[in-house]
């Protein structure tokens, strides 16, 4: 094997790059470039026959590329088979040619077996030679005839047909590479963008299915902003993350990997960004990768939102050919992982959120960040969501203590306190709306004076009620534990224990399973948190009960988006 570097527009004939040995390549006779930005040592070559790769290091001070990664002094990446390299500014344009040595043809069993294959002329001289040899030979030994007539002798020509046999079926048993045939899906003929509601779908020409897929998040991940701030200040604002992106991805794609980028992009639903503008950049970004991938983009909340499966669930069902995936083959990368501040040296910040991580957690696919993945960074130290939806027991005690009871026979008030989407109105219409409490609720009569009305009215008629509302602070609870006290009842309160975070995953799911439900956006969860007081029997409650949430499911298909982590 041997391996040319080409000059694409022909300046000079290619220059032979030995494997494992560095060669110097710049301006001068042997490149034929005259340009003075271009070093006489602009950049060092070394040749990897085993990988087929060449390793190109910048030595100069003006930028050397590689298809679209820019080095700069000292930096070195990969060049294979296919790409471009440009000397210097992007020019003078080179690729790597690796074929086989001419002077070392490759053979099979079947050539040296055969014993009617044709000769190449320094065979022929080589054959010549061997032949004057062994007529030397012949002379000073005096062989037999016996001995002369060994080519014809009936056990040698049986012996020869076994041993062509034996090299055919070995040929057809372990065919070389380039003869071996391939099963390989069509590939996607033309670009295409699918609206599917929530989720948009983009396929560039030339995907192909497969049973491998490489998953990306898009920023953070594959690009970052040029600006350098947090989110980018206009369409174009955005640059590949590392040089060693594009060559990562052209290596996957060249082991049979399916490319797909799975990204939450809510700005769209919230009228901050055009889906025209985004499709755009997305192209853009697919271009300057240079390989085909295919994009999937949850436009809004709802089940294709990260970490939930939607987005993944439609590529396994309806964008790969019908092809099954193997997640053991599979891989996802994302920078939403969940790292806590000062993870690397450099990186203060924490990671925004932990949804990459745990996507690929629900999904069941290997995860990396792309430090790790790009770069070979050690594994960085993470933290999971203190609400885990896997580990909630449909079985567990509803509330504490177990020796209370839940309604009374008399007269009473009830004031429940807890997290918006806690699983208030839920728990109490069926424990107890059903067995004949009022239900005073502000979401339904508009105020809470309204609210304040409705119990002193209904407990004067010597009704028991239950207040469902949120009532986080002492100023919200003492107005109804004043009617109780004006109208001489008990008021017991009920203390809805879900965290936070599981309020928030409790909003997720409604958002997904229940058509025309109000979704609770994080400022009111967030203002509940910042106003809680934990309520205390000083206040005037006669009983604290302490309610658990204890998930019931209509069906195993709602339970199991349930389980799903929904929030990172």
């Amino acid at each position: 094997m041997r391996c040319l570097l080409v000059s694409q527009d022909k300046r000079h004939d290619p220059i032979v790059l030995p494997d494992a040995i560095t060669v110097i390549l710049g301006r001068g006779p042997e490149s034929r470039v005259t340009d003075k930005k271009c070093s006489r040592t602009q950049v060092e070559l070394l040749a990897n026959y085993a990988y087929r790769s060449v390793r190109v290091t910048q030595r100069g001070v003006n930028p050397t590329s590689v298809e679209e990664i820019h080095l700069r002094c000292g930096d070195s990446t990969t060049l294979q088979e296919g790409e471009t390299l440009f000397l210097v500014n992007r020019l003078y344009p080179y690729h790597v040619r690796f074929e086989q040595d001419p002077s070392s043809p490759k053979k099979n069993l079947l050539h040296f077996f055969s014993p009617k294959r044709p000769l190449k002329e320094e065979e022929e001289v080589e054959e010549k030679d061997r032949k004057a040899q062994t007529a030397k030979r012949i002379k000073s030994s005096s062989p037999s005839e016996d001995e002369e007539e060994d080519e014809d002798d009936p056990h040698v020509t049986e012996k020869l047909r076994q041993l062509q046999e034996t090299a055919a079926l070995a040929e057809e048993t372990h065919p070389s590479p380039q003869k071996q045939p391939a099963y390989q899906m069509a590939p996607q003929p033309r670009d295409s963008w699918e609206d599917h509601g929530k989720l948009l779908v983009f396929t560039k020409k030339g995907v192909v299915p497969s049973s491998k897929v490489a998953g990306f998040d898009l920023d953070g991940t594959l690009i970052t902003t040029q600006s350098g701030k947090v989110f980018p200040t206009s369409p174009d604002d955005w640059r590949i993350l590392y040089p060693e992106v594009p060559r990562k991805l052209k290596q996957l794609q060249s082991e049979g990997y399916k490319l797909v980028i799975f990204t939450n992009q809510m700005g769209i639903s919230r009228g901050r960004l055009r889906p025209e503008v985004f499709k755009s950049k997305a192209e853009a970004v697919i271009e300057r990768l240079g390989v085909p991938l295919q994009v999937f983009v949850a436009t809004g909340a709802g089940i294709y939102r990260k970490p939930v499966l939607g987005m993944w669930d439609h590529l396994c069902e309806k964008a790969n050919g019908g092809l099954a995936i193997s997640l053991q083959q599979s891989v996802y990368v994302g920078d939403a992982a969940g790292r806590p501040a000062n993870w690397a040296p450099g990186h203060k910040k924490k990671d925004f959120s932990c949804s990459d991580r745990l996507f690929a957690l629900n999904v069941g696919l290997p995860f990396y960040t792309p430090e790790e993945y790009f770069l070979g960074w050690k594994k960085a130290p993470f933290v999971l969501p203190n609400f885990d939806p896997r580990t909630l027991d449909p079985k567990a005690r509803l509330y504490d203590p177990p020796e209370a009871c839940l309604t009374s026979s008399s007269s009473e008030l009830v004031v429940a306190v807890g997290f918006p989407a806690a699983g208030k109105s839920t728990f109490l219409k069926k424990h107890l709306v059903s067995v004949g409490y009022v239900h005073s609720n502000r979401d339904t009569l508009g105020s809470w004076q309204k609210c304040v009305a409705m119990c002193q009215a209904s407990l004067q008629a010597g009704k028991r009620v239950v207040v469902d509302n949120t009532n986080p602070d002492l100023e919200s609870r003492q107005r109804f534990i004043e009617c109780a006290k004006e109208a001489g009842v008990p008021c017991r309160c009920f203390l809805f224990t879900a965290s936070l975070e599981q309020a928030k995953h409790n909003n997720r799911f409604r958002e997904m399973t229940e058509k025309g439900h109000v979704p609770v956006n994080d400022i009111v969860l967030n203002t509940y948190k910042s106003k809680y007081v934990e309520p205390s029997l000083e206040e005037g409650f006669s009983e604290i009960l302490k309610i658990h949430f204890v998930p019931q499911f209509a069906d195993s298909q709602k339970e199991s988006l349930y389980r799903l982590f929904s929030e990172g």
